[in-house]
């Protein structure tokens, strides 16, 4: 992660059903929409920060309603297509709780962002010594096999499993509503039990389904 970065009180809000940055991880993002190339001038102009949030139950299509919690993401790489898209990848720096959208008048949609919580985000934090690795690593194994996810094994077991789990909460095609959780974890551990017990309940209905 970013040494010495602050997210700020006020940043433009980006709304991806499905999409969540867990702290200190990088997620690529295709910006095409006119609204959301101007959120993203707007902050290389400013102090780069992109907030990622969750759509929810509820709002119009236009304006749906948002997630309570989402992540204060910095920009770390920006580049512009030939056809006028921009290819950027974000860090996450912090988790916060929305408290309003404010009106800023930009084409885009802006929130404040209360921190308080999630301090310890800005902190390198380790899985507990007694997380059961191997327990997980089997688990995570039979629901690649299960999804059809390819991956470099060798290399998911030479990684932290603290950077496993969060990669794997990024990308594994969990619905918005288990993605929402597994954000919401306070700590890695309780993601970590979060995601075993999503994978396992993946595995046993395909079981279950596959002797009918």
């Amino acid at each position: 992660m970013t040494e010495g970065v602050e997210p700020p009180g006020e940043m433009p809000l980006f709304p991806i059903r499905g999409c969540i940055l867990p702290p200190g991880e990088h997620l690529p993002l295709n910006v095409f929409e006119p609204r959301y190339l101007n959120m993203v001038d707007d902050a290389m102009n400013g102090d780069r920060h992109i907030a990622m949030i969750q759509p929810c139950e509820g709002g119009t299509r236009e304006v749906p309603a948002l997630e309570r919690i989402g992540t204060a993401g910095r920009i770390v790489s920006h580049s512009e297509t030939e056809d006028g898209r921009y290819l950027i990848v974000l860090e996450g720096v912090m988790r916060f709780r929305l408290v309003e959208e404010v009106d800023r008048k930009t084409p885009y949609r802006m929130g404040r962002a209360d921190y308080r919580g999630f301090e310890h985000d800005l902190d390198t934090e380790a899985l507990d010594s007694e997380t059961d690795r191997e327990g997980f690593l089997s688990v995570l194994k039979d629901f690649f096999e299960l999804t059809g996810i390819e991956s470099d094994w060798d290399s998911i077991e030479r990684a932290p499993l603290s950077a496993v789990v969060d990669k794997v909460a990024m990308v594994a095609p969990f619905d918005a509503g288990a993605k929402q959780s597994l954000l919401e974890a306070r700590t890695r551990a309780k993601r970590t039990e979060r995601m075993t017990a999503f994978m396992t309940g993946a595995i046993k209905a395909a079981g279950q389904g596959g002797e009918a």
